[in-house]
């Protein structure tokens, strides 16, 4: 007999302080993990919720960013890694 939780996907919890993104442009962080999900607010967009340390402390931080989105899906099989985020006029970028 199977247990629930052989086949039950659990849903990400990250832990550590909420950071806005704009307080992280220029700033070198490390990305731990990532997920995406569909947003309750804007209907038919999603957003990236990134689990990452800031000078050795946990943090998350949640952007509607589609820059950012495509590049941590292109680049996931990397994670962890050092970057630092950009702001390119209106969209943020990794560096």
């Amino acid at each position: 007999m199977k247990h629930f939780s052989d086949f039950a996907k659990a849903n990400k919890k990250f832990e550590g302080e909420k950071i806005r993104i704009d307080d992280l442009v220029n700033k070198e962080i490390k990305i731990c993990d990532f997920k995406i999900e569909k947003s309750k607010v804007k209907k038919d967009t999603e957003y990236l919720t990134l689990n990452f340390e800031l000078d050795g402390m946990p943090h998350i931080c949640f952007t509607g960013s589609k820059v950012l989105r495509e590049q941590i899906e292109t680049y996931k099989s990397e994670i962890p890694f050092l970057t630092t985020i950009l702001k390119i006029h209106r969209y943020y970028t990794f560096s």
